[in-house]
């Protein structure tokens, strides 16, 4: 589960990111995040992740409330919280299976190991047969498939994805949206912020619209209004 209780983010110059947020998120679910931009969805993933910390209320992911976690304790909240980014953030001079093999090979996987992970992982986003190549030789669409790839590392509980589809043209965006779907199926808590009507209304899932830091609405099988 995660859980936001009357979770407050106000940054040293008075300006307020998040305002009394209160939401609860069960094992499973698919929840788009909405809203205009600066509205809060990437401030709520990053406390998520404990990029960022709640200057009031607590965050609770896994039965484990993140105000209290020791900062040796990250990593493992990491591992279970994969992240697709807007903007990719791949390593532009690393392969596609570098780029996927990175953070395992951080945590100690052995290579025997990582050479079997890897591999799959590519072959579920649809790039396979380009393991070589660079982040500069794949299209949009390939780029972020990648990233949903590295994300998917650690198996994770929860996927986080902020504007996957902000950079891509609508073929591209519902294969990565087709992606996501298959890898909810598996039992895997998706988070998705995004701004793309077509996207939240064919699928009709849970919707939860911030504006201004608050819980403006939430609804199940919701629409973007």
């Amino acid at each position: 589960m995660i859980e936001f209780k009357n979770v407050s983010k106000k940054f040293r110059d008075g300006t307020s990111a998040l305002d009394g947020i209160n939401f609860s998120i069960e094992p499973g679910e698919f929840v788009f995040l909405i809203g205009s931009s600066g509205a809060g969805k990437t401030t709520i993933m990053n406390h998520i992740v404990k990029e960022e910390d709640p200057t009031e209320g607590d965050v609770i992911v896994d039965d484990i409330n993140l105000s209290g976690m020791k900062k040796k304790d990250f990593p493992s909240l990491r591992r279970k919280v994969g992240y697709i980014y807007q903007d990719f953030k791949l390593l532009d001079s690393s392969n596609a299976f570098e780029n996927v093999a990175l953070s395992l090979y951080v945590v100690g996987k052995p290579s025997s190991e990582i050479e079997q992970i890897v591999p799959n992982l590519l072959n579920l986003v649809g790039l396979g047969d380009k393991a070589l190549r660079f982040p500069k030789n794949l299209s949009g669409g390939e780029k972020q498939r990648l990233a949903i790839a590295r994300a998917l590392a650690h198996e994770p509980k929860i996927l986080l994805a902020d504007e996957p589809t902000g950079n891509l043209d609508s073929t591209a965006s519902w294969v990565v949206v087709d992606l996501i779907k298959k890898i909810n199926k598996w039992g895997t808590t998706i988070i998705f912020g995004t701004h793309d009507e077509d996207i939240v209304n064919s699928l009709k899932k849970r919707v939860i619209h911030i504006e201004r830091g608050k819980v403006v609405n939430d609804k199940k099988e919701g629409k973007y209004e």
